[in-house]
């Protein structure tokens, strides 16, 4: 098995260790630490400001992004704090305070996603477009297909977009309303693959835009170079890394 790699940060390698379980959720530890390191990529490209997590629930993910953030920068928490019962909010906060997320590092905002508009979404981003934009939301077609629109219309020169539950066997739809928005935005390609932990922990898509390509997948080809399986993945005809703690190939005898 491949190495769980390294964030960059220290305040998140603190917290993936010491309080990542301890919050409940359902992404996993890898894909935190690889968003977290690519949260630090960005940095180390220039780019910068606001990100956004659209289903944040109780903040297991959210946590580790927020502290992946430079000085001054923010995180906004989006999610409309019902299910599976109006105390998650509650929840959300305190689980920030308990692992080092101070109130002046991120906005908290119960609002439906779906119903915002970008201007809405800036605005709470203290005007500025959002670097790096994590949905995992409602997991209809539907749904997906308005947070994606939401996060392009907003998204920052060099920004990210992940993309959580792809490929999951309880959603399988998603891949749909994916596979309908890169075709309607050809300026948007994957840029990974963040392969599962478990089915809880699932796969994760990180879109750019085209013109970032390049540029991020030579820095990832380094800095993930243990984690990245050999075939790599077809978007026909778009091609991009794999990021998996399992790297081998199947045994052809």
């Amino acid at each position: 098995m491949a190495p769980v790699p390294h964030s960059g940060h220290p305040a998140v390698e603190t917290y993936l260790a010491e309080g990542y379980e301890r919050v409940v959720g359902m992404s996993s530890r890898f894909a935190a630490a690889i968003c977290a390191r690519l949260l630090r990529l960005q940095t180390e490209e220039g780019v910068a400001g606001p990100i956004a997590e659209i289903g944040a629930f109780e903040g297991r993910f959210f946590i580790a992004l927020a502290h992946a953030l430079e000085p001054g920068e923010i995180a906004l928490g989006i999610d409309i704090f019902e299910w599976p019962n109006p105390e998650v909010k509650d929840r959300f906060e305190a689980n920030c305070l308990k692992h080092g997320i101070a109130p002046e590092r991120r906005r908290t905002i119960k609002a439906d996603a779906g119903a915002m508009g970008p201007a809405e979404l800036i605005g709470h981003a203290r005007g500025e477009r959002l670097r790096f934009i994590h949905i995992d939301g409602e997991h209809s077609r539907a749904a997906l297909s308005k947070d994606l629109a939401l996060a392009t219309a907003c998204l920052a020169e060099g920004g990210l977009i992940v993309l959580d539950d792809m490929l999951h066997p309880g959603y399988p739809t998603l891949m749909v309303a994916v596979q309908d928005y890169l075709a309607a935005n050809p300026g948007m390609v994957p840029l990974c693959v963040i392969d599962r932990e478990t089915i809880v922990g699932a796969t994760k898509f990180v879109l750019c835009r085209r013109d970032w390509f390049e540029r991020y997948q030579g820095a990832m080809l380094t800095i993930f170079a243990e984690q990245i399986w050999p075939l790599g993945a077809d978007f026909e005809p778009h091609w991009c890394l794999v990021l998996s703690l399992d790297t081998r190939l199947a045994a052809i005898t």
